[in-house]
């Protein structure tokens, strides 16, 4: 049988969970014995709150634009039918983790992740491992293991997996390969993602235009200090 693994990502509404911090986006993409099948999960979330500035910085979705989105509960069956009974690969697990099992415990008898997945692997903690005392951001890695990560101006939970999956296949010894044709490719979730010719999925480009609102001092240093709690400080700044 073959062994299918699912690198997950999300992007929120700030931080943390326990504050009544919400999901905004969810983008995973799919694994079968070490090779990208092209299948992918990815949807855009009503959190029911606003945004903190801080984390539209990082990710560009405004209220506008998300209020428009469906619901958690809207999603979740689709979601967790996608996850299935396969191991999960997530950056900086904690953060991730903590914020769907928040979600699901709104929810009465979803329990929690760990309920769907018999396996939950942190790529970050594998790649702390392995590279100890240094900086071991999505962004670092990608520079350390030659991936192309350019396209990578904003964070977005389906790019990020995407650049994750190249990156964990980089840390266990693998490359990957595509076992897909792009012409006949298909997804989960919304279905509005377009496939190039090598294979990549990019968002659609009728997205609305991002709105970024550049910080003062004292917002750029709760900003870094917010990214370092991430695990991502290497993120570059994106306001002028």
């Amino acid at each position: 049988m073959a062994e299918r693994q699912i690198i997950l990502d999300t992007e929120t509404t700030g931080l943390p969970a326990i504050e009544g911090h919400r999901l905004v986006e969810i983008g995973a993409v799919e694994l079968l014995d070490r090779r990208l099948t092209g299948q992918h999960y990815h949807v855009y979330l009503n959190p029911e709150r606003q945004v903190d500035p801080e984390a539209l910085a990082i990710h560009g979705l405004d209220d506008g634009f998300l209020a428009d989105q469906p619901k958690f509960v809207e999603i979740v069956s689709e979601f967790l039918e996608f996850i299935g009974d396969s191991e999960l690969i997530i950056h900086n697990a904690d953060f991730d983790v903590g914020f769907i099992n928040a979600e699901l415990e709104r929810l009465p008898g979803r329990g929690k992740l760990q309920d769907y997945s018999p396996k939950i692997t942190d790529s970050l903690a594998m790649a702390r491992q392995k590279y100890p005392g240094q900086r071991n951001s999505l962004d670092a890695l990608c520079r350390r293991l030659n991936i192309d990560n350019s396209a990578r101006i904003l964070h977005g939970a389906l790019l990020d997996s995407e650049i994750l999956a190249d990156v964990y296949l980089a840390l266990t010894g693998g490359q990957k390969t595509l076992s897909f044709d792009a012409e006949t490719q298909h997804s989960a979730g919304d279905g509005q993602h377009h496939t190039t010719e090598s294979g990549i999925m990019r968002l659609p480009s009728d997205r609305p235009a991002l709105i970024v609102i550049a910080p003062d001092r004292e917002e750029q240093t709760a900003h870094a200090a917010w990214l370092q709690k991430l695990g991502k400080e290497d993120v570059p700044q994106v306001w002028p």
